[in-house]
């Protein structure tokens, strides 16, 4: 049972973390799960003393400790054609519907397991949804896009940031005697 108003600040690393009953190495306790969500309730040094949803806590590495980015700003500008949230969330709904056919074959009998896959594969679909805001995978752009309602920003991109263009020669060291 999840405590009640338990806002996640961090998330333990992907591949779990050792945790001690206090901030001495002589008192471990139970590891943490991976991709767990905690709140960093204090922090003595490089220990840091979380707060899991079930309200059970432990201190860790607090060094290690993934922070989760806040909630990003409320859209205060009126609705833009082009950040209408309507196709991106119909999308989604398309590709779920698509795969719970695919499933619902499946569980029927009415498709092999490679024909099940060959149905699925390239399906993309990611929504959250917490009260008025929601986030949506954008699989056409490879981008994670957060909306109240009314407009869509992106969030968080699958791509690496580009090296800007340069459009002048680069940059030269010149010493005192010359080039």
């Amino acid at each position: 049972m999840a405590t009640p108003g338990f806002r996640p600040t961090h998330v333990v690393p992907q591949h779990g973390m050792p945790a001690w009953e206090a901030p001495d190495p002589a008192r471990p306790t139970v590891p943490l799960d991976p991709l767990l969500p905690v709140q960093l309730v204090e922090r003595r040094g490089d220990w840091g003393h979380v707060l899991c949803a079930n309200g059970w806590s432990a201190w860790v590495d607090g060094r290690f400790l993934v922070a989760v980015p806040p909630d990003p700003p409320a859209a205060d500008g009126p609705l833009a054609r082009t950040a209408d949230p309507r196709p991106l969330l119909a999308r989604a709904e398309q590709t779920l519907g698509d795969y719970r056919a695919a499933v619902e074959a499946l569980a029927s009998g009415g498709l092999d397991g490679e024909t099940f896959r060959a149905r699925t594969r390239g399906r993309r679909v990611g929504v959250v949804v917490d009260g008025e805001s929601v986030w949506l995978y954008d699989a056409q752009h490879g981008r994670w896009v957060y909306a109240d309602g009314t407009r869509l920003s992106t969030f968080a991109t699958d791509e690496a940031p580009r090296a800007a263009v340069q459009d002048h020669a680069p940059t030269q060291v010149v010493t005192p005697d010359g080039p």
